[in-house]
């Protein structure tokens, strides 16, 4: 390995559980890494050495953070663009590129962009507000149900609604939005791509998601995902298709539904490590966390190989409870081969809030599956 890109300091914008597993992934390497993020409450605060406390959505914060090292990169698409842009035209590497972030950052201009490129997506409208859209329901211009996504700030399954009779209308957003016909789908799988600025481009292999009801947020991901080798080899061409269209360099996350007739269709991207991605610490011979490493630094790629079926379980703070995290019955977990918590450390739970995940290995998925079902139905996180 070139000695000078391992010497190269890394900033990471945002210091949640991403940043706490790319601090995990990054000490392999013996890497320099330092994060930023409004407090040392965060998870990333309680591995990191080199944690600045500021606010990754101020200019001067995130410039002021950047120009102390050689690459600037993410975990959240929330941060100040234009800071990253500056430091950009100040010689600083900033991966992904702002002006690929300032297009995914946004749902309305994503859209315009699978659309201007010939990429299969839902059809969609933009809109201002909610009277705009109630007249075309009316007039028969939008037909329910529809998806109703916030242009910009919708994460972890907020900023998205299924808008599926006439009383839903009343519950919409009032911010800019896109208005998405709705997709009947089969199946929603993501492809993680990565690529290096040397152009060399790699994917993980397909994994299929399965969402909570209440909380729109992914409660199981399943490795491989349950689809035939003719929709798997579209989706890794589809997504490393738009990863090269782009130019992004680092990690480029390709959520997709596939449809009765094995037909695909882009749903939407994120530009970093990925929910969807969890398993790969475990499950194959390189996490997605090194991969976004590596590629950043423009080191070889390799294949990312699975190595065993996996399941990951998202650990949700339970209905009713509010305050420091108990996590219920882990031990009764822990006494099962090829069960793997990782546990954030948030001071706080909430109600569905994010606290931790757990990556199931086995030697099947149909074993791996009983086991998974077992973690959810035993591992509680309470207050």
């Amino acid at each position: 390995m070139n000695k000078n890109k391992l010497d190269q300091k890394i900033a990471i914008l945002g210091g949640g559980q991403l940043g706490k597993m790319l601090l995990q992934a990054g000490s392999r390497l013996g890497l320099n890494l330092s994060v930023m993020d409004a407090d040392k409450s965060y998870p990333a605060a309680f591995i990191s050495p080199y944690f600045i406390c500021g606010d990754i959505r101020d200019y001067d914060d995130v410039l002021n953070f950047g120009m102390k090292a050689d690459i600037i990169t993410i975990e959240i698409e929330n941060v100040n663009i234009e800071a990253l842009e500056e430091l950009e035209k100040r010689g600083k590497k900033v991966f992904p590129q702002p002006e690929i972030l300032k297009i995914i950052k946004d749902k309305g201009k994503q859209k315009m962009f699978y659309e201007g490129n010939h990429f299969p997506s839902s059809d969609f409208a933009l809109y201002s507000n909610i009277e705009e859209i109630k007249k075309d329901v009316e007039s028969g211009l939008v037909k329910m149900p529809f998806v109703q996504k916030l242009r910009s700030d919708g994460y972890d399954g907020r900023g998205v609604m299924v808008v599926k009779k006439s009383e839903d209308l009343d519950q919409l957003f009032t911010q800019e939005c896109v208005v998405e016909d709705f997709v009947d789908f089969e199946k929603e799988i993501s492809v993680i791509v990565a690529r290096n600025p040397s152009g060399d481009i790699t994917a993980f292999a397909a994994v299929e998601m399965h969402f909570h009801a209440t909380a729109n947020l992914v409660e199981f991901l399943f490795c491989p995902a349950n689809i035939n080798s003719d929709v798997e080899e579209k989706a890794e061409k589809l997504a490393m298709e738009i990863a090269s269209t782009f130019g992004i360099i680092g990690l480029l996350s390709v959520e997709m539904f596939v449809d009765k007739s094995g037909n695909i269709l882009v749903n939407e991207v994120a530009p970093r490590p990925h929910n969807s991605g969890h398993h790969t610490i475990e499950a194959s011979s390189i996490s997605q966390y090194e991969m976004h490493l590596r590629a950043i630094l423009d080191l070889p790629l390799g294949r990312p190989n699975s190595i065993r079926p996996a399941v990951v379980v998202n650990l949700l703070g339970e209905n009713g409870y509010i305050g420091s995290p108990i996590y219920e019955n882990i031990e009764k977990c822990l006494e099962i081969d090829g069960i793997y918590p990782h546990i954030y450390g948030k001071r706080e739970t909430r109600p569905f809030r994010k606290m931790g995940h757990v990556n199931i290995l086995g030697d099947n998925l149909s074993d791996t599956i009983e086991k998974a079902k077992f973690v959810q139905k035993t591992l509680k996180v309470k207050a």
